[in-house]
């Protein structure tokens, strides 16, 4: 298994970055609040951001409204502004899991199916264990660290202050970080018999992308998760979290059959797939802010652009050829 990861050193202390060292002290001032506080200030931060924030309320709008189209229109602000709530209330997650304490949220954390990973791990494979963008990924990064040796891989910062403060803040619960460019250290790790844990659910600029199905909706998706499967023979293993008001709950499903195959669409169709039923079951808690859907097909889509309203997805669908199946953005 990889060696412990080492955190960076820490930048220097210059104006420029002084914004950014003040909101990390507000935040590790906000780690060490009682949990009952946190969820109820967290409640209000997601309040404010929802009237503030309004370009990222507007990519919330557009993703829910392409994803749930058969729902009224009642029931998709009820989950914008639920969604806003459990935005306010991961911030102070996050700040907990980077310099808090968890033994509060451990009391009644429920885990299931962690027998799936010791059957995964037979022989001593690799584990991929794959989840989507949700509030509660970074504190239940860290409960399950707790459990079992995880690494994780993660978008990098151009801002080192950020930078620092992400990795050092994850390197005290996993034992090691891969930027989104180590895919070689990724891979040792993979092929070292390790646990490694990323989230594939991103638009995320690269010529190894396809366009596969997300809610019915062409999304431009990452495929790694079957490019480290077939580098590495390891095991794919959906991972689900979620809150149920003051408590936790961590699911780990079987690994996925016959992972991976010859085809990396179809692949990374059955990742989005995995992907979607974990939001379906815990939608408000689901990272909406992203805006998923920015590149298609086609080119860049205007769902997104002020006075345009996004269309249905049955006609995005159809627009996209109707087979279900993904064209690869390589050129």
């Amino acid at each position: 298994m990889t060696a412990p990861d080492s955190p960076p050193p820490r930048p220097p202390f210059t104006p420029r970055h002084w914004p950014t060292w003040l909101g990390l002290g507000v935040m590790v001032a906000a780690a060490h609040l009682p949990w009952l506080w946190q969820r109820a200030i967290g409640r209000g931060v997601g309040w404010l951001a929802l009237h503030l924030a309004t370009t990222r309320r507007r990519a919330a709008e557009v993703n829910i409204a392409l994803c749930f189209p058969g729902e009224t229109a009642a029931w998709r602000q009820r989950l914008l502004r639920d969604s806003f709530d459990a935005l306010g209330i991961g911030l102070f997650e996050f700040a907990r899991a980077w310099w808090g304490n968890i033994a509060p949220v451990e009391r009644d954390l429920r885990i299931d199916g962690m027998e799936h990973l010791q059957a995964a791990q037979a022989g001593g494979r690799g584990v991929l264990l794959v989840s989507g963008h949700f509030m509660t990924l970074e504190i239940c990064g860290r409960l399950m660290c707790e459990r079992v040796p995880l690494a994780g891989m993660y978008r990098r910062y151009r801002n080192p202050v950020m930078e620092w403060a992400v990795k050092r803040g994850r390197l005290r619960y996993a034992t090691a970080m891969f930027g989104n460019g180590d895919i070689r250290g990724a891979v040792r790790h993979l092929k070292r018999g390790g646990f490694l844990w990323y989230a594939p659910d991103q638009d995320m600029r690269g010529k190894d992308t396809v366009f596969a199905p997300f809610f019915g909706m062409p999304a431009s998706t990452i495929t790694a998760t079957h490019q480290l499967a077939r580098l590495t023979g390891c095991a794919v293993v959906p991972f689900f979290h979620r809150r149920e008001g003051g408590r936790y709950v961590l699911r780990v499903a079987p690994a996925l059959a016959d992972f991976p195959g010859e085809d990396a669409v179809a692949d990374t169709a059955r990742v989005n797939a995995a992907i979607e039923a974990m939001v379906r079951e815990a939608p408000a808690q689901y990272l909406w802010i992203h805006r998923r859907f920015k590149r298609q097909p086609q080119g860049r889509s205007d769902y997104y652009d002020r006075g345009r309203a996004p269309a249905p997805c049955a006609a995005a669908f159809v627009a996209w050829g109707g087979t279900g199946r993904a064209a690869s953005t390589h050129p």
